[in-house]
Order: C-alpha cells, then sequence, then structure tokens
C-alpha cells in the first residue's frame, strides 16, 4: 500500500477511555495521527469547576501531538468560560460537542439532542463569537431523527468561523447501529464552507481508502472503535510498515497503560475497571476476542487481572483489524 499523503488523522473523544494517561501511553507506542480530543467537560460553571478536572488538560500535546479540549453544552456562558480557561492553560482550540448520541444527554437538548433545534445553535454561536480567544470547531452528527437537520445547519455553521466540523455519519438515535450514511456526508459536505473531517466505520487500510474514493476533497479523518481494536491503524493507514512482531508492541503498550493507571488511581481497583474498558475493544483483534475478554471482565484484584492478560497474550494470535467485528 502506497503511504498516503496529505492526510491529517484524529482520535476521537471516548468518554472514560480516551483519558490523558490513554494519550500519553497510546502516543508513545504509536505514530500517524495529528490531533487528540479530549473526552467532553461539562459543568464549568466557574473557575473552580474545572480545576477539579484539570488532570485532563495538563497538557497541550502529547509527544508532540496537539490536545483539543471538548466541551459538552449548551449554554454560550459555559463554552466562552471553558474557552477562556482553556486559552489560560496554553491551548489554541477548543471543540463542541454536538455528537453524543446517549439518551440520557440528548434529552436534555445537549450533544446530538441539541441538532435540530438551529435556531438555538445560532444564537449559542453568536453569543461565542467574537468574544472567544482561540478556535472552535465542531463534532456533530447527521442529526438526531434526520438526516435534514445537518442541511439546515450548515448554513448556519457557515456563517461563524469554525476551525472545521467533524461529523459522524450516523444520526444520533442510531446511537453505533446500523450503517453511515456517506449519501448525507456528501451532501453535507458540498454545501460546507468549512474543513469537513469523517468520522465512522473505518477500521481497516482497505475501509480508509473505500472512503477516501467516495470523498477525494476529505483529507481530514477521525479514527474511534477502529483505532481502540487496532491501535496500530493509522500507520497502517499511512503505509507504515508494521511491526515484525506486533503482540511484543501491543504487550508493551497494555503493560505501560496499566501501570500508568495504576500510578494515577494510587493503586486503587478502579485502574482495572478502566483496563476492562480498553480491553472490550482490543480483544477484537485476537483470534478468539470472546475468550480473551471474558478472562480479563472476570478479573477483580491485580494478581488476577495480570494472570488474565499474561494467559491471552501467551494463547491467543493477534490478527489486528479488530474493528471490523463491529460491521
Amino acid at each position: 500500500m502506497e503511504p498516503q499523503t496529505g492526510q491529517r488523522i484524529y482520535i476521537a473523544p471516548f468518554q472514560g477511555i480516551t483519558t490523558a494517561v490513554f494519550r500519553e501511553v497510546y502516543t508513545r507506542h504509536f505514530s500517524g495521527t495529528d490531533k487528540l480530543f479530549t473526552a467532553f467537560f461539562n459543568g464549568i460553571h466557574n473557575e473552580k469547576s474545572l480545576r477539579s478536572k484539570q488532570r485532563e488538560i495538563e497538557k497541550t500535546c502529547h509527544h508532540g501531538i496537539p490536545v483539543v479540549p471538548q466541551i459538552l453544552s449548551k449554554d454560550a456562558g459555559e463554552i466562552l468560560l471553558f474557552g477562556k480557561q482553556c486559552y489560560d492553560l496554553g491551548f489554541n482550540e477548543i471543540n463542541w460537542n454536538l455528537g453524543c448520541p446517549f439518551p440520557r444527554v440528548a434529552r436534555k437538548k445537549r450533544g446530538s439532542g441539541l441538532l435540530p433545534y438551529p435556531e438555538e445553535i445560532t444564537e449559542i454561536l453568536t453569543k461565542i463569537f467574537p468574544a472567544l480567544p482561540l478556535k472552535l470547531s465542531v463534532k456533530c452528527r447527521l442529526g438526531y431523527n434526520s438526516n435534514d437537520e445537518i442541511l439546515k445547519l450548515i448554513p448556519v455553521f457557515n456563517r461563524f468561523p469554525l476551525s472545521e466540523i467533524i461529523v459522524h455519519a450516523r444520526l444520533g438515535r442510531q446511537m453505533y447501529k446500523g450503517s453511515v450514511q456517506t449519501g448525507a456526508f456528501r451532501e453535507a459536505l458540498h454545501l460546507s464552507a468549512h474543513k469537513m473531517v469523517y468520522n465512522g466505520d473505518i477500521f481497516t487500510p482497505e475501509g480508509f481508502q473505500a472512503f477516501q474514493q467516495q470523498f477525494p476533497e476529505v483529507n481530514r479523518w477521525m479514527l474511534g472503535r477502529g483505532l481502540l481494536a487496532d491501535p496500530f491503524l493509522p500507520e497502517l493507514i499511512r503505509g507504515i510498515s508494521p511491526s515484525a512482531q506486533p503482540l511484543l508492541v501491543i504487550r508493551k503498550y497494555v503493560d505501560d497503560l496499566y501501570f500508568a493507571y495504576r500510578k494515577a488511581f494510587n493503586d486503587n481497583l478502579r485502574a482495572i475497571s478502566v483496563m476492562k474498558e480498553f480491553w472490550s475493544y482490543l480483544s477484537l483483534s485476537f483470534d478468539r476476542p470472546e475468550r480473551v475478554f471474558n478472562k480479563i471482565k472476570k478479573s477483580t484484584a491485580f494478581d488476577g487481572y495480570e494472570d488474565a492478560v499474561n494467559f491471552a497474550l501467551s494463547h491467543y494470535v493477534w490478527q489486528g483489524k479488530g474493528g471490523e467485528k463491529f460491521l
């Protein structure tokens, strides 16, 4: 496969997974990404609100790759406060989450639940600009209930100096089910005055090439579940030669991540809970994913977790391309 040129690859935000610990460890072991997004912040009502969560944005980059903090809000004042605090910490961009599909969020007209209300989005953006001291990008879906929602929103977005628009090519009510809707993404792409980032179901280099052929004018791509299942994915997309011993790389990666979480949580068993969530994706790249994950999932102590991981890495075959199992 020929190396891709001029392509930018982003790591999608995942609540509880793409933490500062993950970003630091992942970028230490793997290359090929150009931008990292935090999981969303909310409840930023005053300067103290962010202080308790500041560990997540202590670094503006990890191993030279810039970090973009994300805010989930329907309050212009909260977004402005968050932006000003991030600016003071050295960031040059924040991202507004209009894509979270979870019903408990959407019911409150936040995340993708705000997409059916272009007038409210217009009002928020009008209040934000030009008071925001740094760049603002938006991550959204095609709508919550209908693809028509994005077609009504693109003219709104065109009125404001957004740095880029990231679109997960599904509806909010789809969650992560069903097929991505590439036709609706294409319509939005042709209407947009801004740079568009494609997100959704990029699980393999071959899959990436197929999307690239559909959208030759796009050169910004966000990887989510595919990257969590196969951390080599950005390198493979770029045509970087894979490691001759990928399982050794994976072992070092998961060990570093595990011990980094133990340190971050002061050896609290919460570290195991986080690693189980992580392994729910990574296990998909092994030949027997259900057996790999079941043994790890049942662990309740550090020794048990370590034994389960050692067993998995010793008895099962790394195949990669685990994201294909989501199709």
